[in-house]
């Protein structure tokens, strides 16, 4: 996996595996602030990427048969309405799904990360 400096805190440098003697380096400790910092972005971009999925595949694929298959969109669906109609007016329910999809893996996945997060923050701070 690439590393992006965009994503790591200020001050820190990322370190080659082997240090200069060819011995290999200390690997960061499993658990920590940098490790919840890590599960939490990632989770973050798993959630984006599959929301993102749930909205906008139905949406490409109506698309893609509006295109390719122009005689489809005009047939009659069931209750008289043409199929074009029909898969139009089912966009604004499947983008609602995935606004819930959202939310729901928010509570689920992310925010006990962000709970952790913070809590490592407030452990690693010195007393005043």
């Amino acid at each position: 996996m690439p590393h992006d400096s965009s994503e790591l805190p200020a001050g820190h440098r990322l370190s080659p595996a082997w240090s200069s003697d060819g011995a290999p380096q200390d690997r960061q400790p499993q658990d920590g602030p940098h490790r919840t910092l890590r599960l939490l972005r990632r989770a973050g971009r798993r959630q984006r990427r599959v929301a993102a999925l749930v909205a906008l595949t139905p949406f490409a694929l109506f698309l893609v048969v509006t295109v390719e298959v122009p005689s489809l969109m005009d047939r009659a669906a069931p209750g008289g309405l043409p199929t074009g109609l029909l898969l139009a007016l089912a966009q604004p329910p499947v983008t609602w799904l995935a606004v819930v999809l959202y939310e729901w893996s928010a509570h689920r996945f992310v925010d006990p990360l962000v709970r952790r997060a913070r809590e490592d923050l407030r452990n690693a701070e010195p007393s005043s």
